[in-house]
């Protein structure tokens, strides 16, 4: 006590005012265990050019240097080792000032609201004039702490703190941000993308960016044209110096193996790699725990009297079961090697393919006699009847991840989903492969089927629904022997015939008058009330705005502020009513004329709604979810109608019904329309194919028979409703994604919006652009609709306007 009453004051009131920039600071919404994992930094030897020239950059004393370095490649190239090593040097010289990595394991923490306080916290961390600037900015103003708007976060947490230090920051600092692909749905980072591509730039000469991610499409369109943003690809380093990395790696990590393995043999394991390091990473992950020293533990399993199939651990690798020519199954204690208890006996002919169940309580078998048969581990008794439907060899069996679900594999060329408890069958058979289906997986969240076949074909499939999740994956031109998710379900791996070993990416498949002033965010949805007179608009700074369609001015105040972003906006047929679709995962329906809220919200949904829509006798609103769900309410009592429609494998962005009601339109970030019927919730056909990137919007026409779509492959393209065919070639013209398209009252024209800040109109028949894309926003367009009448076309932006055109 003596000490502190010693201490000057000036001193005491120093400690408690960092204390407090301290606990102020922390009020930010950050993001936890986001940042530098050493742990998956590059091998010391390798990637050593590649660093060097980002050491190089980050080094350079020129003001002019670029502020961002946009390192890109495919899948499995390595782009996140080298974003820890160049963050883990920056750390050891004291230069680092941030490293933010996302992970798509953590989309529903909505990391990208978080990116950018967090930087600004760590920036705080790093130089402590910081602190009280933040303390200043976050206490005038209290919404900053945890708003969802993603270009103020940047302008007053990063931009404007920076600028108003005496002196700039000691030294260059280096900001890591990696895996930006895996930050969620294309519109989640849009806003990321827009800031870092036209205001990267204002941020001091020191300050050094490394950003990280796939070349996907709306990140490459933002990206690429921006002057301060210096774009390297990992495809195109020369190929020698990544195999010479790739066999370093592979040699270091099968190091015990020198006794058995020649250089030459980590040569041709190296030039299996086809250049992708996440394929020898698995490939050295898979070899190490089985060959150890190469040496044989024990003496050999015997027992069996005729050739062995298949062979698998229990979950806690203290049995081993195996499958012969013998027609039995075999259970082994994996320490003694001794045999336990008898051999399981019920099978007619030889057993191809045994595995335990998760809990490790149980094993599944198939057979040559084209069954599958259910044992108890420990009794080795047969529990229920034979499984089956097959019509040929079964060749091969595996449980999902929650036991409650098999899956097997036959020869017969389908595959089938079975109830584990009942010996039931799923569902009909998957159908699709062509020849043998050798191997089935699931993936680790089970929602999804991976499939491998004679035919040379991989495919993906949806549990649910049993439909193909897009096309088959044909790299290989042998047949695939077996195939395997990795534990982050992001990769899959397949083994062929030729000896080959090849991993691909799940998602992609590869080897991305006035303006109407008075929003003060990014309008992100708006609609024409039925008689056109009247706009309604939806916005991310909360409120829900009406306007004059004729002279352009706002009507009254704005509606009742939302506690969160509303993401969708539409009128009810008769113009009484506004539905709103929330980021809150619910919907709410308003008085279109006194402002009010109507009744409570409609919950149900379990992620964001993107897209909410009446139907044409307004008994029905229909909407879709982040939580990759459709779902049909009662507009009246705000009950749920039916179960929710399911066969997405991604996020639903864009929903719509037929003109007589009888069907509704879907468009999905898994790059699919689907078709649905209204009445009984089934989909109606196969999907609708042809987007090579996410599907942002969706329409029909007036007349039902046409559906038009846009997406983020920067494409629109026409669909016959009837039959699901794509009509003639797709519309090319925009320069960036498609965020918004909706034909004419008559149907003779189609207009869109995109994130090139431009509005385009086409001819429907023809395909042909009418006339010059409509310019005047200065930032991405994010809705489109045309008047009643067909003589005006409305526009929302991010640069927070509403414009209305004149069509003739």
């Amino acid at each position: 006590m003596q000490e502190l009453r010693d201490r000057p004051i000036p001193d005491i009131q120093y400690g408690i005012k960092q204390i407090y920039e301290d606990l102020s600071s922390n009020f930010l919404a950050c993001a936890d265990k986001a940042g530098l994992n050493e742990t998956k930094k590059c091998l010391d030897g390798t990637r050593v050019e590649i660093l060097n020239e980002i050491i190089d950059w980050i080094n350079n004393t020129d003001a002019a240097t670029s502020r961002i370095f946009w390192l890109y490649g495919q899948a499995g190239k390595g782009k996140s080792a080298i974003a820890h090593t160049i963050a883990l040097q920056a750390q050891n010289l004291g230069m680092l000032g941030s490293c933010f990595c996302f992970s798509r394991v953590r989309h529903h923490e909505q990391l990208h609201m978080k990116l950018f306080p967090t930087i600004a916290r760590d920036l705080a961390y790093r130089d402590i004039r910081l602190r009280p600037l933040l303390v200043e900015v976050t206490t005038n103003n209290h919404s900053l702490r945890d708003t969802a708007d993603v270009a103020a976060q940047w302008k007053r947490l990063i931009l404007e703190p920076l600028s108003q230090l005496k002196d700039s920051l000691t030294g260059n600092v280096v900001v890591v941000i990696d895996a930006l692909d895996e930050s969620g749905a294309v519109r989640t980072r849009a806003t990321v993308l827009e800031v870092l591509a036209a205001y990267g730039g204002e941020l001091p000469a020191n300050i050094r960016i490394l950003l990280t991610s796939r070349p996907l499409v709306d990140i490459e369109g933002a990206l690429n044209t921006s002057p301060h943003i210096h774009a390297r690809s990992l495809d195109a380093v020369d190929t020698e110096l990544t195999m010479r990395d790739i066999h370093l790696y592979v040699s270091t990590h099968l190091k015990t193996l020198r006794e058995t393995f020649s250089d030459e043999n980590f040569q041709q394991l190296a030039a299996k790699s086809g250049g992708v390091f996440e394929w020898a990473r698995l490939a050295c992950d898979f070899m190490s725990p089985r060959i150890g020293t190469g040496g044989q533990l024990g003496n050999p399993l015997q027992g069996h009297t005729g050739q062995v199939f298949s062979v698998a651990f229990s979950p806690d690798g203290r049995h081993i079961v195996s499958g012969s020519w013998d027609k039995t199954i075999r259970l082994w204690d994996a320490q003694t090697g001794f045999q336990v208890g008898n051999p399981l006996q019920g099978h007619t002919d030889l057993v191809t393919a045994a595995t335990f169940s998760p809990d490790g309580r149980h094993i599944v078998s198939g057979s040559g006699d084209t069954t599958l048969r259910l044992w108890d581990a420990q009794t080795g008794g047969q529990v229920g009847s034979p499984f089956q439907g097959h019509t040929d060899v079964v060749c091969s069996v595996a449980f999902s991840s929650d036991g409650r679900h098999i899956i097997s594999g036959s020869r017969d060329t389908t595959f089938r989903l079975w109830d584990a408890q009942t010996g039931d069958q799923v569902g009909n058979p998957f159908q699709g492969h062509t020849s043998v289906v050798s191997s089935v997986a699931f993936s680790p969240d089970g929602r999804h089927i991976v499939s491998g076949s004679w035919d040379s074909t991989i495919q993906l499939w949806d549990v649910q629904t049993g439909g193909q999740v897009a096309n088959p994956l044909q790299e290989n031109t042998s047949s695939v022997t077996i195939v395997a998710f990795s534990p982050d379900g992001m990769h899959i791996v397949s083994g062929s015939a030729d000896d080959s070993i090849q991993l691909w990416d799940v998602q992609t498949g590869g080897k991305v008058d006035n303006p109407l002033q008075g929003h003060t965010d990014s309008v992100t949805s708006f609609a024409f009330s039925p008689d056109g007179r009247y706009i309604v608009s939806g916005s991310r700074d909360k409120t829900i705005r009406l306007w004059d369609a004729w002279t352009s001015g706002q009507m009254g105040d704005p509606h009742q502020r939302h506690t969160f972003t509303a993401l969708s906006v539409a009128f009810s047929p008769d113009g009484r009513h506004i539905v709103t679709g929330l980021v809150d995962n619910t919907i709410r329906l308003w008085d279109a004329k006194t402002g009010g809220r109507v009744g409570t919200p409609f919950k149900g949904h379990t992620d964001e709604v993107n897209s909410v829509a009446f139907s044409p006798d307004g008994r029905h609103i229909v909407s879709g979810s982040d939580d990759n769900t459709i779902r049909l309410w009662d507009a009246q009592t705000g009950c749920q109608v039916g179960s929710p429609l399911q066969g997405h494998t991604y996020e639903v962005t864009s929903v719509a019904f037929s003109p007589d009601g009888r069907h509704i339109v879907s468009g999905s970030e898994d790059n699919t329309i689907r078709l649905w019927d209204a009445q009984t919730g089934g989909q109606v056909g196969n999907p609708l194919q042809g987007h090579t990137c996410s599907v942002l919007a969706v329409a029909f026409s007036p007349d039902g028979r046409y559906i038009v779509s846009g997406s983020c492959d920067m494409t629109i393209q026409l669909w016959d409703a009837q039959t699901g065919e794509q009509v003639g070639n797709p519309l090319q013209g925009h320069t960036n994604i498609v965020t918004s398209v909706a034909f004419s009252p008559d149907g003779r024209h189609i207009v869109s919006g995109s994130g090139d800040k431009t509005i385009q109109l086409w001819d429907a028949q023809t395909g042909g652009q009418v006339g010059n894309p409509l310019q005047g926003h200065g930032r991405a367009v994010t809705s489109v609709a045309f008047s009643p009448d067909g003589r005006h076309i409305i526009s929302g932006s991010l640069d927070t306007t509403l414009q209305l055109w004149d069509v003739q």
